[in-house]
């Protein structure tokens, strides 16, 4: 799976710093920090025609992974809101739109590692693109397990949303090299953490379990569907999984915000074969579309 260049987006608008810029303008300096060290959060942001998703839980997880990193002048959510609404009116996008929202520590000084060389203040990017869910959730994915561990918080604590994807990167390439769309991370245990872009979850018997949110990332994805599992007496449990149970399920399904919920049809060469007529993930794609406009904000 590799996402194809949409031509729309040839000649976007992009917020950098406090203004737009044309696509071919659109750049930091190479002392920002994004540049330095990769010392950046991110989310990416869903735009459909009701709006944009969840959009206050993922500037929430944005402000508090900058809080855990030490951000000095974070803006304001009334900020971010009105920089990205303005992208998103520049490029007349109203929905089938993805947003890559940025949070750099800033422009350095002169090059380091020190975060008081930072003396310029944090940086915001809003990439606003024409683009599709980066799954088709009628096909479903094949993936592979990766030799790549998910970071534990004794490394770097999965709760900071940061743009240090290199691990995930690798599990990546794996996954290419093998022909497959997505890779499998394990924790330093042994357990399934989550797929190298996406939440995961698993259904035996009628019953949805999704690995604990240590090794994998707190998905604001992933805590909706848990929601909605509990408010439809759907049996929902967070617990250690292990590949032998990924294989035998009867369903196993990613979550993620460009993606939505997308059926995993095929572990490690492993069939997944749902043996009995009721699918939880339609189930709960059905009860999403549903409730989906209650959870948008228009800006």
């Amino acid at each position: 799976m590799l996402q194809p260049y949409n031509p729309k987006n040839g000649n976007i608008q992009i917020w950098v710093g406090d203004r737009l810029y044309p696509r071919n303008e659109a750049k930091v300096s190479v002392f920002d920090s994004s540049v330095q060290g990769g010392d950046t959060v991110w989310e990416g942001l869903r735009v459909y025609k009701e709006g944009i998703i969840h959009l206050d839980r993922h500037l929430t997880r944005m402000h508090e992974s900058a809080k855990a990193l030490a951000f000095t002048d974070i803006p304001t959510g009334e900020l971010i809101k009105s920089a990205i609404k303005a992208t998103l009116e520049a490029n007349s996008m109203d929905e089938n739109a993805h947003v890559r929202l940025t949070l750099s520590r800033g422009e350095k000084v002169t090059s380091g590692m020190d975060p008081r060389l930072n003396q310029n203040g944090s940086c915001l990017i809003v990439l606003a693109e024409w683009k599709p869910l980066v799954y088709d959730n009628d096909v479903g994915i094949k993936v592979i397990t990766s030799s790549q561990r998910r970071n534990g918080p004794q490394f770097l604590d999965s709760k900071i949303h940061h743009s240090n994807l290199l691990n995930n990167i690798l599990a990546k390439i794996q996954a290419n090299v093998a022909g497959v769309d997505a890779a499998i991370m394990l924790d330093d245990r042994g357990f399934v953490s989550e797929l190298n872009d996406t939440n995961l979850f698993l259904v035996k018997e009628g019953k949805l379990f999704t690995p604990f949110a240590d090794a994998c990332l707190h998905g604001i994805t992933r805590g909706f569907i848990i929601e909605l599992a509990e408010q439809n007496n759907i049996f929902i449990q967070e617990k250690d999984l292990s590949l032998t149970e990924c294989y035998n399920a009867d369903e196993v399904f990613a979550t993620g915000t460009m993606g939505e919920l997308t059926p995993v049809m095929e572990i490690d060469g492993r069939l997944i074969e749902n043996k009995h007529d009721r699918s939880v993930r339609k189930q709960l794609m059905q009860i999403f579309e549903e409730v989906r406009v209650d959870y948008c904000e228009k800006l």
